[in-house]
């Protein structure tokens, strides 16, 4: 298997250090490669995604992953990417998202005590030792202010301001990248498209400090084809990976409505289908082309939830575009029963106590621009009260636009 080749057909690769010497060592022998996560939040989402993917792959390949989990550097902050310094988290708080984070990984990679099988780490078990001394003596010696201010990460952070804890981040990433070559021969580190600087920062440490060579390969940080970035700012709001944050059937959902220019890409990028089988969705146009969504929807949700959640959510969405307002897994909500038959309860309360409007100003709007139904029937004046005609087998399904829904059961 030429792995970086089908990596590169699927569109994980973006940027590499030395791909002829990378490739030669990916075919060559079995590579220890680290791919690491900063605990900013208590799950991962999809802009981890790509990476994740990555990793699985070389690992089908045989290669050695190393799941680095930042328990420390996410006490600093990284500053890539970003244009405001990251909210200053406390311990407690960071080791309990990597706690979250670490239990999500096993769903994407093997983890055991094979040659090949992946091992989970936390800089916080070395990062937490260093004494400050000795680490500005041992290894803040081998950086170059001048140098540092050229990284991306850094130089386009100065005109906001650029926090001298921040400005650490770069040295204790790559320090992560030194320990994990002492410590477990890893050669190869990958992440993010914006991640470069800090890989070549470690890459260049190695070097100076054990006189070898090791490599980086970055992964895209993708866009979708009407500009949403995949990650944790999108404008619908972040799809997770934790199942308490983002529902299997949300999840699946997603996949349906993305955009159909970007079905064949995201099949390429977020499902192990190999290519010739993707290629028969190539030529679908139209309504046609939701048959790629389907199919790209169960394969994404079957890796990050399991076949059995994805099953769920694909039966729950055919019964809601159905008409019949079926399905199980379709999120739930409760309301009072006594409220319904007295006629306090408004469309509004709903929509905002399940948890698909964050406000009463929210649900207006989307009432103004036809963006709300109950039972199926547009929902007009949604400080109305409910209409109990509408309720059937003592429930109501609530939809926001065409990809949010919510069943409220009447107890």
């Amino acid at each position: 298997m030429d792995v970086l080749r089908a990596m590169s057909e699927r569109g994980l690769v973006f940027q590499m250090t030395d791909e002829d010497s990378i490739r030669r060592l990916l075919d060559e022998e079995r590579l220890v490669f680290y791919v690491g996560f900063d605990a900013t939040a208590p799950s991962l989402h999809l802009g981890h995604m790509v990476p994740l993917m990555a990793a699985s792959w070389l690992q089908k390949a045989g290669h050695k992953p190393l799941i680095l989990v930042g328990g420390a550097t996410a006490l600093v902050g990284d500053p890539s990417g970003r244009s405001t310094e990251r909210t200053v988290e406390t311990k407690e708080t960071v080791d309990s998202w990597a706690g979250g984070i670490s239990a999500q990984l096993p769903r994407f990679l093997r983890f055991g005590r094979g040659s090949s099988d992946a091992e989970l780490l936390n800089n916080a078990d070395w990062l937490g030792r260093l004494g400050y001394l000795d680490f500005i003596r041992d290894i803040g010696r081998h950086f170059s202010v001048n140098r540092m201010l050229t990284a991306d990460s850094v130089r386009l952070r100065l005109e906001k301001g650029l926090s001298f804890l921040e400005f650490n981040y770069m040295p204790l990433q790559a320090y992560d990248y030194l320990h994990l070559y002492r410590s477990r021969e890893c050669t190869l580190q990958i992440g993010g498209a914006d991640q470069w600087g800090n890989i070549v920062a470690g890459i260049e440490l190695v070097r100076r400090t054990e006189g070898r060579e090791v490599y980086g390969m970055t992964c895209p940080l993708v866009t979708s084809s009407n500009g949403e970035k995949m990650s944790k700012s999108m404008p619908g709001g972040a799809v997770w990976l934790d199942p308490a944050m983002t529902t299997p059937y949300d999840y699946y959902q997603f996949w349906m409505n993305v955009d159909d220019r970007d079905a064949i890409s995201f099949l390429k990028l977020y499902t192990f289908l190999p290519l010739d089988g993707i290629e028969e969705y190539e030529g679908l146009r139209g309504e046609e082309t939701r048959r790629a969504k389907s199919r790209l929807a169960w394969e994404a949700t079957a890796i990050a939830h399991g076949p059995a959640e994805a099953d769920k959510a694909r039966d729950a969405a055919r019964a809601l575009f159905g008409g019949d307002g079926g399905g199980a897994s379709v999120p739930t909500g409760t309301a009072s029963l006594e409220s319904l038959e007295k006629g306090s309860l408004s469309y509004t309360d709903l929509f905002v106590s399940s948890g698909l409007c964050p406000s009463r100003t929210e649900v207006r709007r989307l009432a103004r621009q036809n963006g709300l139904t109950a039972g199926g029937a547009p929902v007009a004046n949604p400080d109305a009260a409910v209409d109990p005609s509408s309720v059937r087998d003592g429930s109501l399904l609530l939809r926001v636009g065409k990809k949010k829904h919510c069943r409220i059961v009447f107890e």
